[in-house]
């Protein structure tokens, strides 16, 4: 059964909207009028446009907020002008992701680990997500089925790993992993009507996977919206023992 069936009023948060999986996931819960508030998240609002155009067109079901998920006072700042509005989050997903960024490059051989740029990754791919998990806590402590997933990647899997390379995106990511079962076991405890997963999206046609496409056959290319329909689908299909586990777009479970 799907979590919003569950349930009669649903508010979704998404972090990291202002383009790629995150955008695509609010364009796709505006189109479902079971989602009464969705509550996004963005850094940068000069790349904020199409986010920002939104909430102009939906003003009282969207809600923009500007977040850096490295910045833990941004963080509870966020959250708690989110639980000025409402008591409770039926589902989140943490689309913030490094790949590239400036000089924050993949690592394709020892010769080129850099520990500022290591410790980049682990902030963003890793670090934000606990920070998440610490202060929407309290909007998860209620009797309704919800969701908290996190965008993860296959690369993350250390049984998977048969190429090496990508040392800090693999490592943050692997870390990422370890962080929300960690965050699934603390709240099956403390909310335990809220099932923590993280989600491997396959490649998808965004900024962050554009540099490294060239390899990428056309039919494992995902657009945006396949993208965002596929992980709606196995979050919508998650079974209450899924808590703490690493899912596949196909809704296959990852090795760690």
């Amino acid at each position: 059964m799907s979590f919003v069936d569950e349930i009669n009023y649903t508010n979704a948060l998404i972090v990291g909207a202002s383009q790629g999986i995150g955008l695509g996931f609010v364009q796709t819960l505006l189109q479902d009028d079971r989602i009464v508030k969705i509550y996004a998240t963005y850094r940068d609002l000069e790349s904020a446009s199409e986010l920002i155009a939104l909430k102009d067109k939906y003003p009282e079901r969207l809600i923009c907020l500007s977040m850096d998920i490295t910045d833990e006072l941004q963080v509870m700042e966020c959250v708690r002008q989110i639980r000025t509005e409402v008591n409770k989050l039926h589902l989140v997903v943490n689309c913030v992701g490094l790949l590239h960024e400036g000089s924050v490059q993949p690592e394709k051989s020892l010769r080129q680990i850099d520990p500022e740029r290591l410790l980049r990754y682990f902030q963003v791919n890793s670090i934000g997500s606990v920070l998440l998990a610490k202060h929407l806590l309290p909007l998860f402590k209620h009797r309704d089925r919800s969701v908290f997933a996190s965008i993860s990647a296959k690369v993350g899997s250390i049984g998977d790993n048969q190429l090496g390379g990508w040392y800090g995106y693999r490592a943050s990511k692997a870390a990422l992993n370890m962080f929300m079962r960690n965050v699934a076991i603390e709240y099956g405890r403390t909310c335990p009507k809220t099932l923590v997963v993280m989600l491997h999206p396959g490649t998808t046609d965004t900024r962050l996977s554009r540099p490294y496409q060239g390899n990428v056959p056309a039919e494992k290319l995902f657009s945006v919206e396949r993208t965002v329909t596929q992980l709606l689908a196995v979050i919508e299909q998650l079974q209450d023992g899924d808590s703490g586990q690493f899912f596949s777009w196909d809704g296959s479970r990852l090795p760690w």
